[in-house]
């Protein structure tokens, strides 16, 4: 079992930074894929980015060049940085983590999110 909890959402003015941070605790290991997600009101949830345990990103078109999905293996740890924020950027963001056996997908694990505002 895989435990997430994520935490930085805030109200921050359009073109403004944050960070958000992701801990995973319990049975966590090397094999799985970390990512985030978001949420806005209406709409469905979407992928933001993932990185895999050897470091591999991934990125929505919408944040290539804003947003930046890091990891500390050691730590347990998966941060976003999000930079250039958009009001669209508005949405419940949540981390995700994909455990994989035997090349299968063996379990997946949601945090709580977060909700990030971009308003003036």
């Amino acid at each position: 079992q895989v435990q997430l909890v994520e935490s930085g959402g805030d109200l921050v003015p359009p073109g403004g930074s944050l960070r958000l941070s992701c801990v995973a605790s319990g049975s966590s290991n090397m094999n799985n894929v970390m990512g985030w997600y978001r949420q806005a009101p209406g709409e469905q949830r979407e992928l933001v980015a993932t990185i895999s345990s050897g470091g591999n990103t991934l990125y929505a078109d919408s944040v290539k060049g804003r947003f930046t999905i890091s990891r500390d293996n050691a730590k347990n740890t998966v941060t976003l940085q999000m930079n250039s924020l958009k009001p669209e950027d508005t949405a419940v963001y949540y981390c995700n983590c994909k455990r994989m056996w035997l090349g299968y997908l063996s379990g997946e694990y949601w945090g709580q999110g977060t909700q990030v505002t971009v308003s003036s």
